[in-house]
């Protein structure tokens, strides 16, 4: 029987109580649901709502209750809709009226949202760990590549000669941000919605704050409206992992392309490609594609609990049962996107001279010489003319600008000298550069150092 069926005169469809139960997907929450109802037991027996007797049944007969689900031990039914009934049914058939006395000064809305929040927080949790355990990797294969050239690209063309370290840097900076982000949501999610009741509080003398430091939440949902009734913590996790996908999704682009014989750049480690079933020479990226595909996913959890919950009247519905499915695919697909991706570059080879030779093209010192010319005292948009028409004349006689004469550079300006040549090398290109955050030795290193302070935190 339905732990709320007293008001009701026949029983659901057999068809009517699989569709509509979430234990298929909610059953995660076990640990959380007992959790909170063994720390709800305890207030209630601190408050004399039950007694101390049946604090301690409820507690023991909790426990072993955990215990069997880990072990497998435990059925869960349709008939019984989602994890907090299966936990309460099972208990109350062992325990009586001990059982039976557990869900006193609580409702379902309540004891579903606090256990989203304890599931959540934990989650949370995994998700600044792993991309703390990225943000280290990035840094320390940044520290081998200080001085490895590469093309810095535009519009997918050629820009400017930039290090490996600093490509990787920029990215370090990208899960950074991810990271703040993760705790905005922590501190979000980290109220306790337990003694909302359905929507209105209850009339027992219950003592919310002593749950709360049982369950080692930082403050209370202040309006019991409120605690029953928003997604709000939810979708600003999945907002947050969203975005992070999405520089995941960015990174292993680049990843692809690189491993192509095009670039050549890198090779993934065979544990982390696949080949092909008729063409034995293949050697993909698959981790990457799957991560870049599965971006995707995220997005469609955001959007969809966004929609589940963009005209919801106050207070509970139903609909917001759904929140579970899109939440949990998220925390899923991030972490061990995370867990992949990060394990992926660790263990990648990375080729310096393919990209060396690759900076060599594309013309990316052009601007070093028109701010030698600059340098020199000429105007800067006519130091770009005056280079624009060297590169044109280049791309005729199939040259890089190091290449032509002196006697040849003066006709295009008689500024040009002897030290032309030491302004236009990859490296001197980089380490010109001086401003903060630039892709110099110097500031690279710089950034390093700061990255690895951060870390060591």
């Amino acid at each position: 029987m339905k732990l709320w069926g007293g008001r009701f005169s026949k029983n659901a469809s057999s068809f009517v109580d699989e569709w509509a139960a979430s234990i298929d997907f909610d059953q995660i929450l076990y640990k959380d649901d007992i959790k909170g109802s063994i720390a709800h037991s305890k207030m209630l027996a601190k408050q004399g709502i039950i007694s101390k007797e049946d604090q301690e049944q409820i507690e023991t007969g909790l426990i072993q209750i955990l215990l069997e689900i880990e072990d497998g031990k435990i059925e869960f039914t349709h008939e019984l809709e989602d994890i907090h009934m299966n936990i309460e049914s099972i208990l109350t058939d062992r325990i009586g009226d001990a059982g039976k006395r557990l869900h006193t000064a609580r409702s379902r809305n309540d004891q579903v949202a606090t256990d989203i929040r304890l599931f959540l927080k934990d989650e949370i949790t995994n998700s600044i760990k792993f991309i703390d355990e990225l943000r280290a990797v990035l840094v320390k294969i940044a520290k081998n590549h200080v001085d490895t050239v590469m093309p810095g690209y535009t519009h997918m063309q050629h820009a400017q000669p930039v290090s490996f370290a600093f490509h990787l840097l920029a990215y370090y900076e990208m899960f950074t941000r991810d990271k703040k982000r993760m705790e905005n949501a922590y501190e979000s999610t980290d109220a306790l919605p337990l003694g909302a009741g359905a929507l209105s509080g209850t009339t027992y003398d219950t003592d919310r704050d002593y749950v709360r430091h049982q369950l080692g939440m930082e403050s209370l949902c202040a309006n019991a409206m409120d605690a029953v009734s928003d997604r709000d913590f939810a979708i600003e996790y999945i907002s947050a992992a969203s975005i992070c996908m999405m520089h995941l999704s960015r990174f292993c682009e680049e990843l692809i392309l690189w491993s192509s014989s095009e670039f050549s750049f890198v090779e993934m480690d065979d544990s982390f490609s696949t080949g092909s079933s008729i063409m034995p020479q293949k050697k993909n990226p698959d981790m990457a594609e799957l991560i870049r595909g599965k971006t995707g996913r995220v997005y469609g959890d955001l959007v969809s609990l966004l929609t589940i919950m963009k005209s919801l009247p106050l207070a509970y519905n139903k609909d917001m049962q759904e929140d579970k499915i899109h939440l949990f695919d998220a925390v899923e697909t991030l972490n061990t996107s995370l867990k992949v991706f990060t394990e992926m570059i660790d263990t990648m080879s990375i080729n310096k001279d393919y990209m060396r030779s690759a900076a060599k093209k594309g013309f990316m010192n052009a601007t070093d010489a028109a701010d030698y010319l600059v340098k020199k005292g000429i105007p800067f948009r006519q130091c770009h003319e005056i280079i624009g028409k060297l590169v044109l004349y280049c791309i005729g006689e199939d040259l890089t600008l190091e290449e032509v004469a002196l006697d040849k550079l003066k006709e295009f300006s008689d500024q040009f000298d002897e030290d032309i040549y030491e302004h236009i090398g990859l490296l001197a290109c980089m380490d010109a550069k001086q401003s903060v955050g630039s892709t110099s030795q110097v500031n690279v290193r710089a950034q390093i150092e700061r990255a690895e302070a951060a870390l060591s935190e």
